[in-house]
Formats: structure tokens, sequence, C-alpha cells
């Protein structure tokens, strides 16, 4: 593997990243986090959605932060910052398990920005301007080929109409919007289809990530006119394949950032925690895991910046990198999360300990665009 030019963090990106981490730290910790997932237990989930709360406050904080505007470029309202800082911001709401539509915002913008439309513009100067948006753009077989979509659109006097279902829709209940990929007679198109628009409905999933919501978006007959349709024709899937490198990205260093919490929690349980008169952590049987899972998150991270780097400056080889990194993070996070519930022993998976809800994340992570097996074998037909 070669490594891209320039690579590495630059000023700008380590004030953004340490200023993320001070603010997150300072108005986004396990209290709070605790306070937004607390449930009803009068409540009887097992046959009911839970809700999907979340500060809208803090959201917008982050949208004065500049936060929502990062990825989109300069002409659309946005800081037009490089791929490597939009990582270490995702990775520190990762760390946070940062309960905000602030990912599935930047996934949004990368698909649009590979659209070089003025309705694609538009909608990135929402983003930017601090509303929320969401990919729409699976199938409900959960394939995770861009080109799979159930969504139909059909051509209309003033634009298009959209029916169908978009499944797996990340944070759709935050979303004030949706960028839809629908086939119409052309191919895929990228649609942008406001959330009470007439004829849209969202239908909550349970999943198991306690720090996000998901849903199903129906379409029925929505009328979106041509100044909406970010992406005409075949277009869409074009940018949703060019747009592919960095979405893994994303997720990669946000399961980078959970693993580092997972990481440093259960390592900091192994020193006061004490077996036999004695800390955890001074047992080889403990100390081998915690080191391999400070190796796993290195090679990881090391990975997530590699491929933020070439979408900066070698486009050409920003799939291969990304799919290695979303690999890797994938088994990483298999790992970290395995083993902090371990060694955590029995209080390991119960409500009363944090551990519980980074698992979660890292699980539902896993199978955003794509789990390990998947990028490798991908990985394998571009050899």
């Amino acid at each position: 593997m070669t490594q891209p030019r320039n690579f590495g963090f630059g000023e700008d990106e380590t004030i953004l990243r340490d200023s993320a981490r001070k603010f997150l730290a300072d108005h986004a910790g396990v209290e709070a986090l605790r306070r937004l997932v607390a449930r009803d237990h009068t409540v009887a989930y097992e046959s009911a959605v839970p809700p999907a709360p979340w500060d809208e406050t803090l959201w917008q904080q982050m949208v004065e932060l500049g936060w929502s505007a990062l990825a989109a470029p300069e002409r659309a309202g946005g800081l037009g910052m490089k791929m490597v800082a939009v990582a270490a911001l995702a990775e520190e709401a990762g760390r946070a398990a940062l309960v905000s539509p602030l990912v599935t915002a930047l996934f949004a913008t990368c698909a649009l920005r590979e659209c070089d439309t003025p309705a694609a513009t538009a909608a990135l100067r929402r983003i930017a301007g601090g509303e929320a948006m969401a990919l729409a753009m699976t199938n409900d077989r959960g394939s995770w080929a861009v080109e799979d979509s159930d969504v139909a659109a059909a051509p209309s006097a003033d634009g298009a109409e959209l029916t169908g279902t978009a499944c797996f829709v990340q944070d759709a209940r935050k979303a004030r919007a949706f960028v839809v990929a629908a086939r119409g007679p052309a191919g895929l198109g990228l649609y942008v289809v406001d959330a009470d628009a007439p004829g849209v409905t969202v239908l909550p999933d349970r999943v198991i990530d306690l720090t996000r919501d998901q849903a199903r978006v129906r379409l029925a007959g929505v009328r979106v006119g041509a100044d909406r349709i970010a992406a005409a024709g075949d277009a869409g899937a074009a940018a949703l394949r060019r747009a592919t490198p960095a979405l893994l990205t994303i997720v990669a260093a946000d399961m980078c950032g959970a693993g580092e919490w997972q990481l440093q929690t259960t390592t900091a349980y192994a020193q006061v925690r004490k077996q036999f008169d004695r800390p955890l952590g001074f047992f080889q049987a403990v100390k081998h895991p915690l080191v391999n899972m400070m190796l796993a998150v290195d090679q990881a991270r090391s990975l997530v910046y590699n491929a933020a780097c070439a979408i900066d400056s070698e486009p050409d080889q920003a799939e291969r990198f990304a799919r290695m990194a979303k690999a890797s993070a994938g088994d990483m996070a298999a790992l970290c999360s395995g083993r902090s519930v371990q060694l955590h022993g029995g209080i390991g998976f119960t409500w009363e300990c944090d551990v519980h809800l980074w698992f979660k994340r890292q699980q539902h992570n896993q199978l955003l665009f794509g789990d390990a097996a998947y990028q490798r074998a991908r990985l394998a037909a571009l050899e």
C-alpha cells in the first residue's frame, strides 16, 4: 500500500479536532448522553419503537461552530475543508457516541457535492445553514450497492414524481429533508425531498443503537420540482459512486472514535477493579487483550486517515483505501466491543454500565455501507 501525498494533520485540522473534543466533553458527556437515551421502563418497548430524542440546542451550537458546513464547498456557503478534517470530526462524534444528525448530514453533503448542479448547491447551502438532511438510498433488501433503489422517478410537467420506499435511512426522524436516490427512465438520479412534503411518511425502525434512529421513508407520488433535482438521468449513480469513499471513511472514523473510548474506559476499569488484592490490569490475561485493542484501534485509525488523505490528493486510489479502512474498522469494532464487555465482567452489558452504549453503536456502524466481509469482496474485485 502506498501512502498518499500530504499525509497527516495540518494546523487547521488539529485545531478542529482538539476544539471538537473539548466541546463534546463539556456539552455531550456521558451524563448528557444518558439523559437523552434514558427509557421509561413503564413502556413496553418490546412492542413499540423507542423515541428518538436529541438535543436541538446542542445541534444549533454545533452549527454555529461550523460543523454542518465543514464538508460543503465554499460556493455553497461551506468551509470546504479537507476530508481529513471531516474524518477527525466524525472520530470525535464516535468517541462521544454523539446523539445528533451530524454524521448523517456529512453523508448527505458528500453525496451532494459530487453533483455539480444548482439544485445540489442549494441543498448544500441548506445543510451548511443548519438543516439536518439524510441520505435515503438503500432498498428493503439492504443492498449496499449504490445503484439499488426501490424508489421510482416518473417525469412530470414540473420535475418528477417519486414513488416507493427508501429503507435504513439514518437519523430520519431528525432530518428536515432527504436526498433520495430514485430510478427514472434514464437511470438513477438524486432528488431533494422535504420531510414534511405531501406524500412523505417516515416509518421508524427498531434498532440496537440507542444513539441513533433509523426509519423507512415511504414516498407516495411525491412531487419534486426541477429545482430540487440534484442529479438527473444516471448522474446520481455516478455521484454516489464518487462519494462512496467519503461515506466509508466517515463511518470508519466514527468507529475509531468509539473504539478509542472502549479502550480507554476498559483500561481505566482494569486499573481500579481488584481481584485477589491486585488490579485486574496486573494480570497478563487482561494486559494482552488491552494491547490487542490498542493495536487494532491504531491500525484502523491509520487506514482512516490514509483514506481521507487519498480522497483529498489521490482520488483514483480513494475507493481502495476507504474500503480497507472500513474493513479494518469493522474488525477493530468487533474486537473492542467484545473485549470491553468481557473485561468489565458481569456488569459489562447491564444498563448501569456505560459500555453497552458504545457496544451497540459499534454493532450498528459495522453494517453501515457494508460490513468487513463485503468490503474485502469489493477490494478483491478492484484488483
